[in-house]
């Protein structure tokens, strides 16, 4: 059970998103038709595009919206046309939509519906590694992996049902199950390794450098490192996940571009594609607020608050979240407080389970109105706050299952930085965006680090190799495009 599980919230929040749950309500079809019958186990014609169809106003609305950036549409643009020629279907269709989320991310629907967020452009260093993140998606949508992996899901749930009404033994029963859900995790990973192969296949073929699918997912695992602050047993694979570890795509990423070559051939395109997304929006949308460090701050809405040290703060259209390395996460979101007397009574109200009534009790922080309270259910202990601009009501949750003095002073802590922006405040606070220059003779890592916004100084190294795909000792070439954020 986790924080977000306990909080009975009046909004309900959008399902995250995955190829599989996207695709929950595929169905095969077994039906007889005015044009004849439709053999058992076929698919009806254009079922995968109605799927498609129908599912992407879904995929646009939860992830932002489309992101409209002229530089970036042209760096999509330019390399799908070749991809298309060397695919394994020259005469798939395709319909690619670039999304207003900073999540690093991309997928495929049936029906040619491919989906790359400004996330992942930004990240990317040159055309063939988003070339390399389209071909992979392509290699789905022309090995028809979207219809195999709903037939198997849907296997798997009958065969799960049966096991749990008909075998007595739970034990037994619970060991079944786990095993056909490790099969179906298997058979998905298969699925992910072959649009690596036919991916970078394809990339060759078009004349992009076919090492780039390897260089990109490194750049991604660098960022999750950097992202999560992992330690190593988090790096611990988890078998029942759908895709591969990184380890094992990396090496049969570079497996498959040896079997094209040494490195050194095809197109790369470093600085054309740099100038491409140069300017381009990077982090949170404006609407939603702006993360920088471990502060959240929300132009139209006039707030902020800050995090202890050692929390990593995530900006999400229905919340912000953040955790530490000790196990503590929080939750903050808004309330309309409108339709009630007082924030004793909306506390109360039943939006918590495990509401303990003696912790209740209403305070003032840097002089706003506020009730504070704790909660104790399923294992999980919790802080909970909510704090009244107007109508809005501010909530902070605060969850772990082993709370420490630790945990009540940094939930303390947080309370106390909330506060409302200055209008000058208001003013300055802008967006980060993608600035590109050239290095000069004796730039180094360092240097060029110091002029990055939006992140932690302690950070700023750090971040600015992950973005620039760069090692820490690594000489910067004069004249070598470099990515910086900038607000």
């Amino acid at each position: 059970m986790t924080a977000a599980e306990t909080i009975k919230s009046r909004r309900s929040a959008p399902a995250a998103l995955s190829l599989f749950l996207l695709l929950a309500s595929c169905q095969l079809l077994d039906t007889g038709s005015p044009g004849g019958s439709i053999a058992p186990g076929s698919l009806r014609p254009n079922l995968a595009e109605d799927i498609g169809a129908r599912e992407h106003p879904r995929v646009v609305a939860t992830y932002g919206g489309v992101y409209k950036d002229a530089g970036a549409e042209r760096a999509v643009a330019s390399v799908v046309g070749r991809l298309v020629a060397a695919s394994e279907d020259p005469s798939q269709s395709y319909r690619i939509t670039i999304l207003n989320s900073p999540a690093i991310n991309a997928f495929a629907l049936p029906g040619g519906y491919l989906y790359v967020t400004r996330g992942l452009l930004a990240l990317a260093n040159d055309t063939s590694e988003l070339a390399a993140v389209l071909a992979h998606e392509m290699a789905h949508v022309t090995s028809n992996h979207a219809i195999e992996r709903q037939q198997r899901a849907e296997a798997r749930e009958l065969a799960n049902k049966i096991l749990t009404n008909v075998v007595q033994d739970s034990a037994k029963a619970r060991a079944a199950i786990v095993s056909s859900q490790l099969s179906f995790a298997r058979f998905s990973q298969v699925q992910e390794l072959q649009a690596d192969v036919v991916g970078v296949r394809t990339l060759a073929k078009a004349g992009y450098d076919p090492y780039a699918a390897s260089r990109f997912l490194k750049s991604m695992a660098d960022y999750a490192a950097y992202q999560t602050a992992q330690n190593d047993k988090d790096n611990a694979p988890d078998f029942l996940s759908s895709h591969p570890t990184t380890p094992e795509r990396f090496a049969l990423a570079v497996k498959s571009a040896r079997q094209v070559g040494a490195p050194g051939i095809g197109e790369r395109d470093r600085n054309r594609y740099l100038s491409q997304i140069d300017g381009m929006l990077y982090g949170d949308d404006p609407l939603e607020g702006f993360v920088r460090g471990r502060a959240f701050l929300h132009k139209a809405l006039g707030i902020s608050f800050t995090v202890p040290k050692g929390y990593i703060l995530e900006n999400s259209p229905e919340a912000v979240l953040a955790s530490n390395g000790d196990g503590t996460a929080m939750r903050f979101d808004g309330a309309d407080l409108s339709t009630h007397d007082s924030l004793s009574e909306y506390m109360t109200s039943g939006w918590i389970n495990g509401l303990l009534p003696q912790s209740v009790r209403e305070t003032t922080i840097n002089g706003l109105p506020g009730v504070v309270a704790a909660a104790i259910t399923q294992g999980w202990s919790f802080r909970i706050a909510v704090l009244r601009i107007g109508r809005t009501g501010y909530r902070f949750i605060f969850a772990s299952r082993n709370p420490s003095d630790d945990f009540e002073k940094e939930y303390r802590q947080t309370l106390e930085t909330f506060r409302q922006l200055t209008p000058t405040e208001r003013a300055r606070l802008r967006s980060l965006r993608i600035k590109v220059v050239q290095a000069k003779a004796g730039d180094t890592s360092r240097q060029l680090a110091i002029g990055m916004s939006g992140v932690e100084p302690s950070r700023r190294l750090a971040f600015f190799l992950v973005l620039n795909g760069l090692d820490r000792n690594e000489k910067i070439e004069p004249g070598t495009a470099i990515k910086l954020v900038v607000d």
